[in-house]
Parts: structure tokens; C-alpha cells; sequence
């Protein structure tokens, strides 16, 4: 069962906040803000936030900026991830990625299975590694975004976390380029 090594050091990841919608402002954007206030409460540090239309062009600029940014770990998006016309965030994402983290979304189905039921099927959320860069694209509802972060992301981001997380691997994610360049 996994647990909290207390003997270990806690170590922030920075982290920035997009939310896909074309509708929602800075004002009413309820899941940015929740993601935005359990980053902080976690002892992250949320290094940038934006809200982007649901377009995919608009999506990929923004996650690109973000990779090219060395200050930036992680990105959460929330909003677009659904099976409408709109909805490209998904999309956006799986043209950015280096590799795909298939067991995020599933494991957040599963998750959200036992609060929603079959509904869950409707999401796309998704995870993956684009320049060095975690990217996890979640459903635009608070009630998701918490599901998301309190059940996974805050666990996986906790460099305590037995028996193993996503940032004692931060410093590994770019092996590839290193072996392609000795090649």
C-alpha cells in the first residue's frame, strides 16, 4: 500500500493552471481555482495560470510555451475533455506529448466510476510527458478537478510517496534526448 515516508524531503513542483473553455473568465472560474488552491495548500507552487478558448491550435501554443518554460513541472488543464463537438483538449494534448501516461485516465474513470457511475465514460482526461513537462489534462468541473488532485496527482507529486512518484523521475524524463545526442 503505498504511504508517506516522512523521512524524506517534501519537494514543491511548480505548476501551472490552464483552463479550456470559452466561456469561463478569471472570475468565475471555479475548477482553475480549485486546482489553484490545493497546489498551494499542498506546498506546490502554481507558477502561471491562463484560460484559452476550447480551440486546439490555442491549446497546443499554450502547452508548447509551458514545455519550453524550465520553470514550469506540471501542467493541470481542466475543461474540454468531454465527447462534444468542442471538446479538444484531449487532442491537444496527444499532439504534444512525448509519452502518453495511459494509467492517469484510467485510473481516474475508475475513481470517478464509483462517485458518477457510467457518466464517467463521457471523460477523456488525460496524462502524458511533453519536453520534460508532466501534463494532465482533467474534466472542467470542481467536483472532478478534487477527485483528480486528492485521489492522484496530490499523491503522485509528493516526492515522499512510497512506493514511488512522478518527481523523483523529473530528473530522468529527458533521457532520451541525452542518448540521442551521443548517438
Amino acid at each position: 500500500m503505498p504511504r508517506i515516508d516522512e523521512g524524506r524531503p517534501f519537494l514543491p513542483v511548480n505548476i501551472a493552471i490552464l483552463t479550456v473553455s470559452d466561456t469561463r473568465t478569471e472570475a468565475d472560474d471555479a475548477s482553475g481555482r480549485t486546482l489553484a488552491e490545493r497546489v498551494a495548500e499542498s506546498g506546490h507552487r502554481m507558477v502561471a495560470r491562463a484560460i484559452v478558448p476550447d480551440d486546439q491550435a490555442r491549446i497546443v501554443a499554450q502547452l508548447e510555451r509551458w514545455i519550453a518554460d524550465a520553470n514550469v513541472d506540471v501542467v493541470l488543464a481542466t475543461g474540454g475533455t468531454g465527447v462534444t463537438g468542442r471538446d479538444v483538449t484531449p487532442e491537444a494534448f496527444h499532439s504534444v506529448y512525448d509519452k502518453e501516461i495511459p494509467g492517469f485516465g484510467e485510473l481516474f474513470r475508475q475513481l470517478s466510476y464509483a462517485k458518477i457511475g457510467t457518466s464517467t465514460m463521457q471523460s477523456r482526461a488525460t496524462g502524458g510527458v511533453a519536453g520534460g513537462t508532466y501534463l494532465f489534462a482533467l474534466p472542467g468541473s470542481p467536483s472532478a478537478c478534487r477527485d483528480a488532485w486528492d485521489d492522484i496527482l496530490r499523491w503522485q507529486l509528493d516526492s515522499r510517496l512510497r512506493p514511488c512518484n512522478l518527481v523523483e523521475l523529473m530528473p530522468r524524463l529527458m533521457e532520451h534526448l541525452k542518448a540521442a545526442a551521443g548517438a
